[in-house]
């Protein structure tokens, strides 16, 4: 019989209902006479491409005009990327946390909480903001030849002149009024303005007025606001963001239309929800061959997941620790020379995101999925002989030497619905060029407690994984 080990990563409140875990791989479907109806694929590895200052990376942005060029913030340094990954030092930022970015052709505004600057790429000249009117930003967007930033610890908007972040007009700026919540972030999509408070969302326009030109649109109010501004990130025509309400916190919305539509699932809602403190979670999005991912890590949860638009289906990535997973190295992103590059939150080593490479910058990577031994619904609550488990997985893809030359999966189970487990069992996954090979535990034992199986294979090897299914023989008994 077919184990259900497709899917996607559930971790219930209650692991006897669900217990699938998924860290380091992610479903994908294969809708065209595949051998299975998809396969799980193995997470992207991390290659340096270039150590820049002392870190932590805190933002980059890649130039929207000619691509020539991409930008960093690590530490308290703002730098220039160039296309050889040689790098130069343009100024200082101040601050520790996130920063965000927005650009007009000519200026690169940073918003730096609550400090902002300007750097004029014809000129080369970088310096903080210090019209006497300008009161900080928390965030940045842009819109419409405006730089439009919120000030922090407030509901106020405000605009700099059109096409110059350097001046800004003291009577330029509006209060999100739809509700008293303060202003936590703004983003812009289709030539519009989101407004992100703590308790709800308002969206805006450019209405071409000679004063301030902002106005809200009538009816683009949800009762959905963000709870972490650095969760806010734009992806596939939308607006995803880390929710919060008066009614409760810690969902996952997108945008759709001008409402919020939950994405995130109760168990990523009950993972979240048990973390200290989710306002410091950040997130960024990434596509790579047509997967588009929001990725959303949580400092103080030390864990990082992630949803992936094209099949709706939310997986864990995390970086391998002493043994134990941790929240996955990448703090912020940019699209740069047609590569995905990922910023380091500890220290300044910037990566290349690469479905060929299976390691975390030579470090290891380890993947992961538990998943029910029986479809849901199938379990009669009789004790089974586990006779043998096969992993459907792409074989013959070991190293010539070194780790890997032999890669190996490991599995073991759980009999009382992943609270305890058994001991590994390691198997061969086929040597190079075994593209034949089986992997295969037999005499699996007996099911005990609960009627019931929960399985587990996982593997460090720094080979390709794809796996397609997994076959299961048992025999049952009237126990």
């Amino acid at each position: 019989m077919k184990s259900p080990i497709l899917g996607q990563s559930y971790v219930a409140r209650s692991i006897n209902a669900a217990d699938n875990r998924m860290v380091n791989l992610f479903p994908e479907q294969t809708p065209e006479n595949g051998l299975e109806i998809g396969y799980l694929n193995r997470a992207p590895g991390l290659t340096k491409l270039v150590t820049i200052g002392t870190g932590p990376i805190r933002g980059l942005w890649a130039h929207q005009t000619n691509g020539t060029d991409a930008y960093c913030v690590s530490g308290t340094g703002f730098y220039r990327i160039n296309t050889d990954y040689t790098y130069e030092y343009i100024g200082e930022v101040d601050g520790t946390g996130p920063v965000t970015f927005a650009d007009n052709g000519i200026q690169i505004f940073i918003a730096a909480n609550p400090s902002g600057y300007i750097y004029n790429e014809v000129t080369d000249v970088f310096a903080k903001i210090t019209d006497p009117d300008f009161t900080g930003a928390g965030t940045v967007t842009y819109l419409d030849g405006y730089f439009v930033y919120n000030e922090p610890d407030s509901q106020k908007i405000w605009i700099t002149q059109l096409l110059d972040g350097t001046s800004v007009d003291p009577l330029d700026f509006a209060s999100a009024e739809g509700s008293p919540d303060g202003v936590v972030a703004v983003n812009s999509i289709h030539r519009e303005l989101w407004v992100f408070g703590t308790d709800t969302t308002e969206v805006w326009y450019d209405s071409g007025a000679t004063d301030f030109p902002l106005i809200p649109i009538q009816g683009a109010f949800n009762e959905t606001g963000c709870i972490a501004p650095y969760s806010v990130a734009k992806l596939d025509n939308s607006l995803f963001w880390l929710g919060n309400d008066p009614r409760g916190f810690g969902v996952i919305y997108r945008s759709n239309g001008y409402a919020a539509q939950r994405v995130s699932t109760h168990a990523i809602e009950y993972a979240i929800q048990g973390y200290t403190d989710i306002s410091d979670a950040v997130a960024y999005t990434y596509q790579q061959e047509g997967h588009a991912f929001y990725v959303i890590s949580f400092p103080t949860g030390n864990a990082t997941w992630v949803y992936d638009v094209a099949t709706g289906a939310w997986h864990e990535r995390a970086y391998l620790t002493n043994g134990e997973f941790t929240r996955h190295r990448s703090n912020c992103q940019c699209n740069f020379q047609s590569t995905t590059l990922v910023g380091d939150y500890a220290n300044g080593n910037i990566y290349k995101f690469d479905l060929d490479v299976y390691a975390d910058n030579g470090a290891t990577q380890k993947w992961l999925r538990s998943w029910r031994a029986l479809p849901s619904g199938q379990n009669n609550l009789k004790r089974t002989a586990q006779h043998s488990l096969q992993l459907e997985s792409e074989s013959g893809v070991g190293l010539v030497v070194g780790q890997g030359n032999d890669p190996q999966a490991m599995l073991r189970w759980s009999d009382d619905g992943g609270h305890t487990w058994s001991n590994e069992h390691w198997k061969s996954m086929g040597a190079i060029g075994q593209y034949g090979y089986r992997t295969i535990w037999r005499r699996l034992g007996m099911t005990q407690k609960l009627r019931d199986r929960v399985y587990e294979v996982s593997g460090t090897d720094p080979v390709k994984i794809a796996i397609m299914g997994a076959e299961l023989i048992i025999s049952g008994t009237n126990a």
